[in-house]
C-alpha cells in the first residue's frame, strides 16, 4: 500500500496551515507577541545576514518588508501544514479519522503555544488547522483523502471564506485609537501650518497626515499595546530606578511640537521624511531626577518589538515622549501608546512602542549598529526635489522639503547649468520649533529636458555636502539631481 502523501493530502494540509494562521489572528488580534506569524517574522528578521538587510533597505525599500513577511508566512503555514499532513497520515494508516483530527488540532495548538505562550492563540490555531482536515476526511470515501475537482473547489472556497472572516475578526479586535489629545493647541497648529505650505502640485503640506507619514520598523507586524498596562521604565546605572504608567506620563506637563523625522536608510531624494504635530511629555521631566551612576553618559532606548538603540544621553535631553500625533492618540504604526522623539537625529533613534530608558555603564551597540549601521547621529542637511508642476508655457515650478535637524535651513539654491550658476529658491516661513523642515520652490524657464540640482545651507552657514554618499552606514548625503522636462 502506497502511504506517501497524495496531491490532495498536500492541498488539505496547506489549507490547514493557512487556517491555523488565520485562527491565531482571529483569536488574539494583531498583537505581535501573541501571533505565531509575528514570532516567526521576528526570527527571520534577526537571522537575516547584515549584508542582506542592507541590500533590502537600499534596493528594495518597503518591498523588502513584504518579501520577508511572505517568507515568514510560508514558513509558518509550512510548519502547520506538516503537522496536518501527519494527521492525514494517521487517518490513512489506522483509518482513524477522529484521531487524525484530534492529533492535528492538538499538535498545532502545542506548536502555537510554544511560540506564543498564549492559550487563546494556541486554541485559535488548533481549531483553524482542524477544520480542513475534518471536512476532507468526512467527505472522503475511504481512509485516504480523495477529492474530486468539485470538492477541491468547494474546499478552497471554504478556506478562503474562513480566512477572510478570520482576518477581519482579528483586525476588528485591534482598532485604531482616535481619542483627542493635547487640547485645542494641536488643531490650532495644524490650521496654522496649512496656509503656510506652498501650493505646488505633488507637494504635500508642511504637516503630514497620520496615514501619509512614513513608517519604518524592524518587523512587518507592529506590536499591539494596551495603554492601561503599558509602562516606561528608567533603569540601569542610576541611583533610583523608576517606572511610569501611561496615566502618570499624561499627568505630567504636556507640550505640543512640530517635529520632522527623516529615515537614515532612505534614498538621497527619497520620500521617507515627514513632519507632524506631536503631543507628549518633555524628556527632561523624566531625566532630571535620576542621577547617573556610570561614566558612559549614554542611554539605551528599548521597545516592545525588540528594537533597541544607544546614543548619548545629551541627545535625549530636550526630546519628547510623544503619545499624540496631529491632535489624536498615536496610531499603532507610529508607536502607540508612546514613542521617543530625539531632536535633530536620524529617525532610527526615535523609538516607537517605548518601554525602557536604560542608563548604561558603557556604550554598547544597538540593533542597527550590530548590523553595521551608524545612524544614531545628527541628520545631514538636505534639500529634496519632490514636486514638478508644469504651467504649459515653458515654465516649470520645482519644489520640495529642506531639512537640517536642529540647525534649521537658511537657504536653498537651484542650478540648471551643471552647477555653473545658482539662484535662490523661495522658502516657507519657519514653523515654530527647533527640529522642523521648510519647503522651497523655484519657477524655471525650460525649453528642453534639464538636470536640476538643488542644495541647502543650514542655519550655521554650512552647505549641504556636494559628494553623494549612499545611505549605508550613516545616512545619505549629497546634492540632489533630477532631470526635469518642460
Amino acid at each position: 500500500m502506497d502511504l506517501s502523501p497524495s496531491r490532495d493530502d498536500a492541498l488539505v494540509a496547506v489549507a490547514a496551515g493557512v487556517l491555523a494562521v488565520v485562527g491565531n489572528v482571529a483569536a488574539v488580534g494583531l498583537a505581535t507577541n501573541r501571533l505565531v506569524l509575528g514570532r516567526v517574522d521576528a526570527a527571520v528578521v534577526n537571522a537575516t545576514p547584515p549584508a542582506l538587510v542592507t541590500f533590502s533597505i537600499e534596493q528594495l525599500g518597503s518591498t523588502g518588508h513584504l518579501l520577508h513577511l511572505a517568507l515568514s508566512g510560508a514558513l509558518t503555514v509550512g510548519a502547520f501544514a506538516a503537522v496536518a499532513l501527519g494527521g492525514l497520515a494517521v487517518a490513512r494508516r489506522a483509518d482513524a479519522k477522529a484521531a487524525a483530527v484530534t492529533a492535528t488540532a492538538g499538535t498545532v495548538a502545542l506548536l502555537a503555544y510554544a511560540m506564543t505562550t498564549t492559550p487563546l492563540a494556541a486554541i485559535g490555531s488548533g481549531v483553524g488547522a482542524a477544520v480542513p482536515v475534518a471536512v476532507a476526511l468526512l467527505r472522503s470515501s475511504g481512509a485516504t483523502v480523495d477529492l474530486d475537482r468539485r470538492r477541491t473547489i468547494e474546499l478552497v472556497a471554504s478556506v478562503s471564506a474562513l480566512a477572510a472572516l478570520g482576518s477581519a475578526a482579528g483586525i476588528l479586535r485591534t482598532p485604531e485609537s482616535a481619542a483627542d489629545v493635547g487640547g485645542s493647541e494641536p488643531r490650532a497648529m495644524l490650521d496654522a501650518a496649512a496656509p503656510a505650505s506652498f501650493d505646488v502640485d505633488g507637494l504635500g503640506g508642511l504637516v503630514s497626515t497620520r496615514r501619509a507619514h512614513y513608517e519604518v520598523d524592524i518587523n512587518a507586524i507592529d506590536p499591539s499595546r494596551n495603554a492601561a498596562t503599558h509602562t516606561v521604565s528608567i533603569t540601569g546605572a542610576v541611583d533610583t530606578e523608576r517606572e511610569f504608567t501611561m496615566a502618570q506620563l499624561r499627568a505630567l506637563p504636556t507640550e505640543n511640537r512640530y517635529n520632522t523625522l527623516r529615515c537614515v536608510g532612505d534614498d538621497l531624494n527619497g520620500e521617507k521624511i515627514d513632519t507632524a504635530v506631536w503631543t507628549g511629555v518633555p524628556t527632561n521631566a523624566l531625566l532630571d531626577e535620576p542621577e547617573p551612576t556610570g561614566d558612559c553618559e549614554c542611554v539605551m532606548l528599548r521597545a516592545a518589538d525588540g528594537y533597541h538603540v544607544q546614543f548619548p544621553l545629551e541627545a535625549l535631553r530636550g526630546g519628547l515622549l510623544a503619545y499624540g500625533m496631529n491632535g489624536k492618540e498615536l496610531p499603532k504604526g507610529h508607536g502607540f501608546p508612546v514613542r521617543a522623539l530625539v531632536p535633530g537625529h536620524w529617525g532610527e533613534t526615535n523609538t516607537k512602542w517605548l518601554t525602557e530608558i536604560e542608563f548604561l555603564d558603557e556604550a554598547v551597540d544597538g540593533y542597527w549598529e550590530k548590523k553595521g549601521w551608524e545612524g544614531t547621529g545628527p541628520v545631514e542637511t538636505v534639500a529634496k526635489l519632490h514636486a514638478v508642476e508644469r504651467h504649459g508655457d515653458g515654465r516649470v515650478t520645482v519644489a520640495g522639503p529642506a531639512y537640517a535637524g536642529t540647525r534649521g535651513v537658511d537657504r536653498v539654491e537651484v542650478s540648471t547649468d551643471d552647477c555653473e550658476t545658482w539662484r535662490d529658491a523661495d522658502l516657507t516661513d519657519p514653523l515654530p520649533g527647533d527640529d522642523v523642515w521648510r519647503q522651497w520652490k523655484a519657477t524655471l524657464d525650460l525649453d528642453a529636458p534639464t538636470e536640476v540640482v538643488v542644495r541647502a545651507t543650514d542655519g550655521t552657514g554650512r552647505r549641504q555636502p556636494e559628494t553623494e554618499s549612499r545611505s549605508f552606514p550613516s545616512g545619505p548625503s549629497g546634492w540632489v539631481r533630477r532631470e526635469v522636462r518642460p
